[in-house]
């Protein structure tokens, strides 16, 4: 074997298929017992398409990603709306035009909406903090509510504990446009994430482990070099203490006579009066027709399978301790939201596996020229 692959999400497995490709043998192995990681999809018990791990939008803006995920799938077009609900009625998100009239009970054209914004938002010198730049875009009152419980649900920390990435990611707009993304390419696996990733890892080169942790086989498989998509911590025992990150429970609901639950894709609820941070019904994304609905409401824990690194300055630097000792290591390469401890959406995610293989790949042929 010429490589192990730690990992067959969306990293571990564009790693794979590239590394197949150019005529590697490859083991991967994933702790869980299916193939996908958090994309993974089935069938529930009443034929509705879910989405075990909670909805997974794709976008992107970069061609190259979305022309190489089309060798793998078909695409259904989908551009994803967001609803929060507050005290009984529902705005859209991220904040637009339609937001803030209906919120306050305006009539404001894009113009009177921008001169409105310029007039309640809190301008600081520094932008550190999520919270500095909330109230720099929409100011203090639409923080509260819109964004303050919200966060402390999802991440446990008050929006001043959290680094400013993470509120970078929701723009405020002065227009009416209620898609949650912009991006170039919006788009939904024709038959399903997992059938995607399938067909990704269907090669004479790849073979495939689900049920097998990485401590079980690391020192038993024969390879040249690993590829390591876990959690960074683990990989080291956790010798400088956990790298924290936020976990979910997922509840799923069936209704088998009611075709559709909410009027979009995905419902958030940032009152903390409600455990939970988001309701998605999964037929909106997948466009499945049905006679009944699935959806999933989702509960941020700490406990659990890690999910989201939480980017503060605190935890970035017990990160790069961890980071100097992959530095350190010998033909392993570490790449994916846990393994780099990143903020990644699914794309980012496909492009650096590209990039890290296609210079693995650079490397391994330079060795090979000089030898």
């Amino acid at each position: 074997m010429d490589y192990l692959v730690v990992g067959a999400g969306f990293a571990g497995s564009v790693c794979a298929q590239q590394l197949a490709a150019a005529g590697r043998k490859v083991l991967v192995i994933d702790k869980r017992e299916h193939i996908a990681g958090n994309a993974f999809d089935r069938l529930d018990e009443h034929g509705v398409l879910v989405h075990e791990y909670g909805p997974h939008i794709f976008h992107t803006n970069s061609s190259s990603v979305f022309e190489y995920l089309s060798q793998f799938t078909e695409w259904r077009s989908y551009e994803h709306r967001v609803l929060a609900a507050i005290s009984g009625k529902t705005f859209p998100i991220p904040i637009n035009r339609t937001t803030i009239n209906s919120v306050y009970g305006l009539n404001l054209d894009e113009k009177g909406v921008a001169e409105y914004l310029e007039r309640v938002r809190e301008p600081r010198a520094e932008i550190r903090t999520s919270e500095d730049v909330v109230l720099s875009s929409v100011g203090s009152d639409l923080c509260e509510k819109f964004f303050r419980g919200y966060t402390k649900k999802q991440w446990n920390l008050d929006l001043s504990e959290l680094s400013a990435g993470v509120a970078a990611r929701i723009p405020t707009r002065t227009n009416d446009d209620d898609r949650y993304f912009t991006d170039r390419y919006q788009a939904m696996p024709l038959h399903g994430y997992t059938k995607m990733f399938e067909r990704m890892l269907d090669h004479s080169n790849i073979e495939v482990r689900t049920g097998v942790c990485y401590s079980e086989v690391h020192g038993m498989v024969d390879r040249r070099t690993t590829i390591y998509t876990g959690a960074l911590d683990e990989y080291f025992g956790c010798c400088f203490g956990r790298l924290p990150y936020r976990s979910l429970r997922f509840e799923h609901q069936h209704f088998r006579e009611l075709e559709r639950f909410q009027e979009v894709g995905t419902v958030n609820y940032p009152s903390e009066h409600e455990l939970f941070t988001r309701i998605t019904e999964f037929k909106h994304l997948t466009g499945q027709v049905h006679s009944g609905t699935s959806i999933v409401k989702e509960y941020p824990c700490s406990d659990g399978d890690p999910y989201y690194p939480v980017p503060n300055p605190k935890n970035e630097l017990l990160y790069k301790r961890y980071e100097a000792l992959a530095q350190r290591e010998q033909d392993v390469y570490f790449i994916g939201r846990l393994a780099q401890y990143r903020y990644y959406n699914m794309d980012q995610v496909v492009g650096a596996a590209i990039v890290l293989i296609r210079d693995i790949l650079r490397q391994a042929d330079s060795r090979a020229t000089v030898q």
